[in-house]
């Protein structure tokens, strides 16, 4: 109990490799943006992530988390953080009275809440419980003796295991609390903690429906709060990339999340640096969803939001984004997505997916240049790419294979011929007005108001 501590950054990143930091890694380093939005106990592994980078001061790091976990009840690991800081073999007194006193409190919860445990683990208890609180206390206080107090005692009890870094056995706790709970901010508080136990415990599918919970919270609760609203969407959004770039599953979901009106408001009125995890999962998603209608709706919306945030934010990742939809800049692009590429490597939740965003990212470069040049030069392309000449022809062979372009390889002339049957007249009228009639019938209705 006392020696627990958080996962490890191995656990949370998939075991992805940590990478010596470059400068151009070390200068868009965004720990300082995202700690104040995270629980203490979720940036302990970026924190651990960060002392396994070569080169790093790792006595800083100790003490970081050492500043960070001092005030939970993980004594027996903040007294040996301690006892690394200080190179002493000696445990303070202070560590050991406060180890005594977390067991005791242990005890003491474990006994005043084992009577409410076993009637919420007893099944025909459970069966006449219904969706009505209000009514569920009353029939548990007329039946079973339970009083507030005690319903209380669960959401005091899960949090005293979340501080003991116990996250399966404090989300149960608080789960059960949220349960019979009337009071709305200690059971708004209860999911948050819940949420935070089951990413800690990598608990990937239970953690996806507490996120949909915590959102309908704050859009259905907070609605008369803006501000409220606002600072509630950012937590959400930090807390959520951990099943974000973990969870396969919850990849689309979480992307189609961002990209809703008010957490894309959200990025950018009060985290804009989201834009490099959310550009991220938009390009290495290229490969499973490039040819639908949502795939091509994301992109746009990403290129349309990057262009517009460049002012506020901007990092290797935003940049190529730009180089490549915006400017057109091929160049660029490709200088861009190899310090990407740096940075990708030093940052926690990204680390894992490098190789396959520069995969994806070469395959976005090669399709955007085939489609603007008729006649391609293999050599220079590959030199784009930052691939050899031999690699570039099997790269360009099985792009136009995956994409179904139009091309025709000429290997005599070093050469690739594209073939861009253009649009007639009419399918472009139909393509620019599609969508007038249902611009036009909003407008209407707007002057109508």
């Amino acid at each position: 109990m006392t020696d627990n501590r958080p996962p490890t950054a191995e656990i949370l990143t998939n075991g992805g490799e940590t990478h010596a930091p470059t400068s151009v890694a070390q200068q868009h380093d965004l720990l300082p943006k995202l700690i104040p939005n995270l629980d203490r106990h979720m940036t302990y592994p970026l924190l651990e992530f960060l002392s396994g980078l070569e080169g790093e001061e790792n006595a800083e790091v100790t003490k970081a988390k050492y500043e960070l976990l001092k005030d939970s009840n993980m004594t027996d690991y903040v007294a040996s953080l301690w006892q690394e800081i200080n190179d002493s073999d000696e445990v303070p007194e202070e560590f050991v009275k406060k180890r005594e006193e977390v067991l005791e409190r242990l005890s003491l919860f474990t006994e005043e809440t084992s009577k409410i445990d076993e009637l919420l683990n007893d099944e025909s208890v459970v069966s006449n419980l219904r969706s009505d609180k209000v009514a569920n206390l009353k029939f548990l206080e007329q039946q079973h003796g339970v009083t507030i107090q005690m319903v209380d005692m669960l959401y005091d009890f899960g949090r005293f295991q979340y501080s003991c870094a116990s996250y399966a056995d404090a989300a149960h706790l608080l789960d059960q609390f949220r349960i019979l709970s009337t009071d709305n901010d200690k059971a708004s508080s209860a999911s948050w903690g819940k949420l935070a136990a089951d990413i800690l415990t990598q608990n990937w599918e239970v953690a996806m429906e507490e996120v949909n919970k915590v959102k309908e919270s704050i859009d259905t609760k907070l609605f008369n709060n803006p501000l409220a609203q606002l600072e509630h969407r950012t937590w959400l959004i930090h807390w959520t990339l951990f099943p974000f770039f973990n969870y396969e599953p919850a990849r689309d979901t979480i992307t189609e999340m961002l990209f809703s009106p008010s957490f894309i408001n959200t990025i950018q009125t009060n985290c804009p640096w989201i834009l490099r995890y959310l550009a991220a999962a938009v390009i290495t998603n290229r490969s499973r969803t490039r040819n639908t209608g949502a795939y091509q709706k994301q992109l746009k919306d990403l290129v349309r939001v990057v262009r517009q945030e460049g002012y506020e934010y901007n990092d290797p990742v935003t940049e190529f984004v730009k180089a490549l939809y915006v400017d057109f800049d091929f160049e660029e692009a490709q200088k861009k997505l190899g310090e990407a590429e740096e940075v990708l490597k030093g940052d926690f939740f990204l680390s894992a997916s490098a190789g396959l965003f520069v995969e994806a990212a070469r395959h976005l470069i090669s399709e955007s240049y085939c489609k603007i040049h008729q006649r391609i030069d293999i050599k220079d392309l590959s030199a784009r790419l930052g691939l050899n000449q031999d690699e570039g022809e099997k790269w360009i062979v099985n792009l136009i294979r995956d994409t179904r372009m139009d091309g025709k390889l000429d290997y005599k002339e070093g050469t690739v011929l594209m073939n861009h049957p253009a649009n007639s007249v009419y399918q472009q009228v139909i393509e620019r007005t599609k969508g007038s009639f249902f611009r036009t019938s909003v407008l209407s209705a707007a002057v109508a108001k």
